[in-house]
């Protein structure tokens, strides 16, 4: 396997029911609000920012793989309590490869407990209403070559704003499995939330890396800064793209 592969792994009997949520490369899906700016001498943008550029380009999307309905936070008797369905169409045992919640009625959940609890301190408990955590089941096993593993993050500036998953690196060259991803529903935007998680919606981002280690060290900063700042003079636009920046390639 060369070191700049990274594969989705799926059986061929379920082709038919995943081609349509086929991992994708981030640059498509860039966000109608970003693409419709302009940045040039008159006007200035954030559509000028390599940096924000290649967060958004950066490595490959997984979307979900069926509609993914839920209620939460509401009321049902005395206690506030969450809820899920999946569409019928995917509950029959003639997709079980596929690796979804097909065979059960209850949700793949993580426990708040495993947060901390109520009492814990962490952040998700609390944004998530106390509420336990969903977890969003994904079809593909993923691999890269050895000494390379993944970055898994909401999609870097442009996350749905009712949810996002929870960010962590696996190790995808000796890690045998499924991944699945937990997500946080955002209770600060909708303390109560009725919703579709629609199949085809991009939920995370996959940056695959290199392992080394790393050693910090701490200088004094002697150097002139003078001859790159009159090189960012030189031009009106682009500058960083112009003098510094390296293009990256997501094939």
């Amino acid at each position: 396997m060369k070191d700049n592969i990274i594969e989705f792994l799926y059986p061929k009997k379920t082709e038919p029911l995943l081609k349509d949520v086929f991992p994708i490369r981030a640059v498509q899906n860039i966000p109608e609000w970003y693409k419709n700016l302009n940045h040039d001498t008159k006007q200035k943008t954030i559509k000028g920012c390599r940096p924000v550029a290649d967060a958004l380009t950066a490595g490959y999307i997984l979307k979900m793989p069926q509609d993914f309905y839920v209620k939460h936070n509401y009321t049902e008797g005395v206690k506030k309590d969450s809820s899920f369905r999946f569409p019928y169409g995917l509950e029959s045992n003639s997709i079980k490869d596929l690796n979804l919640n097909v065979n059960t009625n209850s949700p793949a959940i993580h426990s708040i407990k495993q947060l901390g609890g109520k009492e814990g301190g962490c952040p998700f408990v609390e944004k998530n209403k106390n509420l336990p955590l969903y977890k969003i089941i994904n079809p593909f096993r993923i691999k890269t070559a050895p000494g390379y593993s993944c970055l898994f993050v909401p999609p870097l500036n442009n996350k749905d704003d009712r949810f996002e998953v929870i960010s962590g690196i696996v190790d995808t060259d000796t890690f045998p499995t499924h991944i699945n991803f937990p997500i946080i529903l955002n209770g600060d935007k909708y303390p109560v939330l009725e919703t579709i998680i629609k199949k085809e919606t991009p939920y995370v981002q996959i940056i695959p890396f290199k392992r080394e280690s790393w050693k910090k060290e701490m200088k004094e900063d002697n150097e002139d800064k003078s001859i790159g700042i009159l090189h960012l003079a030189s031009k009106l636009i682009h500058n960083y793209k112009t003098l510094f920046w390296n293009k990256k390639s997501w094939k």
